[in-house]
């Protein structure tokens, strides 16, 4: 007797691929952005202060870097470089950055930066604090080394570039991916080379984009620990489109990091410049497709002999069978409801009536299905004592108020 394998190689083939797919969503395979608040950011600011110790030094270091940060913040955004108070700065930084610092016991050195909160910074300048940026833009960081195209494949050093960069100064809003769950799957290397709109739409409305931005890296290595040198392009939108290109260079391999943060930032500044060009234009095949419209055949069905239906069975048929039709009426309570919709219900023709907006003690909408002309159901209405304003398929009631006879005579008798 011959035994039939359990796992046949297609199945066995299955399995790793599955394998490779639930060990590509498992753990994270890039780095998360370590500023995505939109921050103002003022950097390069050298303090040197003494104090009667450490603590205080650093402190006052600090306060007077928030100073000269704030007034340089100012006189960039056009406001003259006008000074604030010391509490009012400590509500709007939000962060300090340390770029190089030297403590000593009474004595502190330093070149700092500083972060501002956007929103308050901008409402205590007079300005919009967002209204300056771009619009949403899905960066995709594709690096090119020894030949191996990564985007978050794997972990690689110009997707952690692109997490250091701070880019609230930047007009444009970046929406940059940590890298983790089904980012490797979504945006890989083969994607960037797939123009078909249709996956693409689906990818930016997952990342709460509205378009693509595609840095590029493309790095040579003249031999191990060497020299490094960078060819950086600057790509827009699902075509790939080239907007500009730069190459950088440096000595040795420790200095790979500085290299691709300074193609960071001038990728950037290419991608500021074009934006202000007009260059970034937004591709409207991005934009969801348009509800499909069914296709209206104007042709009355004959018979064999060439009658119309019409002949046969009669022109009995209402003109517009079926309408929807939006009711706008008072509702100062729910009894009220309840006898509009049942006034509704006994009018010849009425399909269905349900109130959709529902505004106890003002006016609530409802939904009407009638088969028949919206001026009929008007004629109907006013019959039964409604004033009835509006046109087409959207109309307002309301009770006609109750007048006595102009001939009534004068009651000359009163009781009581």
């Amino acid at each position: 007797m011959r035994f039939r394998p359990f796992f046949t190689p297609f199945a066995i083939l299955s399995l790793l691929l599955a394998a490779g797919a639930y060990a590509q969503l498992e753990g994270g395979r890039g780095a998360a952005p370590i500023d995505s608040s939109g921050s103002y950011e003022v950097s390069g600011i050298d303090v040197d202060v003494e104090a009667r110790d450490a603590d205080a030094a650093r402190y006052g270091g600090w306060r007077l870097a928030q100073r000269k940060a704030w007034v340089q913040l100012s006189r960039r955004l056009g406001r003259g470089g006008a000074m604030v108070s010391d509490g009012t700065l400590d509500q709007i930084v939000s962060g300090i950055v340390i770029e190089n610092e030297q403590i000593g016991p009474t004595r502190y050195i330093a070149k700092l930066g500083v972060l501002f909160d956007r929103n308050r910074a901008g409402s205590l300048l007079g300005i919009a604090a967002y209204s300056d940026r771009s619009r949403p833009m899905l960066v995709v960081p594709l690096q090119i080394s020894g030949g191996i195209e990564t985007v978050f494949e794997t972990r690689n050093p110009w997707q952690e570039a692109w997490a250091r960069y701070r880019t609230g100064n930047s007009s444009i809003d970046y929406v940059r991916p940590a890298g983790n769950g089904a980012d490797s799957l979504l945006l890989n290397a083969g994607q960037i080379s797939r123009p078909g709109r249709g996956w693409w739409r689906t990818i930016i409305d997952q990342y709460g984009a509205r378009d693509i931005l595609i840095p590029v890296v493309r790095l040579y290595r003249t031999y191990p620990g060497g020299p490094i040198i960078g060819q950086f392009q600057a790509r827009h939108g699902p075509d790939n489109l080239l907007i500009g290109s730069l190459a950088l260079r440096v000595n040795n391999a420790a200095g790979l990091p500085a290299l691709l943060d300074a193609g960071v930032k001038r990728l950037d500044d290419m991608y500021q410049k074009a934006l202000r060009q007009g260059a970034l234009g937004f591709d409207p095949s991005l934009n969801p497709p348009p509800t499909p419209e069914a296709d209206v055949i104007d042709q009355e069905p004959v018979d064999d002999d060439g009658t119309s239906l019409a002949e046969i069975v009669g022109d009995t048929a209402p003109a517009n069978a079926g309408i929807t039709i939006t009711l706008q009426y008072e509702s100062p309570g729910p009894t009220s409801v309840a006898n509009t919709e049942s006034l509704m219900r006994s009018i010849p023709g009425v399909r269905a009536a349900a109130t959709n907006s529902l505004a106890l003690g003002g006016e609530s909408l409802m939904r009407v299905v009638y088969d028949g002309d919206p001026d009929s159901l008007r004629s109907a209405l006013q019959v039964r004592g409604y004033q009835v304003t509006g046109s087409g398929t959207s109309i307002r009631i309301r009770r006609a108020p109750q007048l006595l006879p102009p001939d009534l005579p004068q009651d000359s008798a009163p009781t009581g």
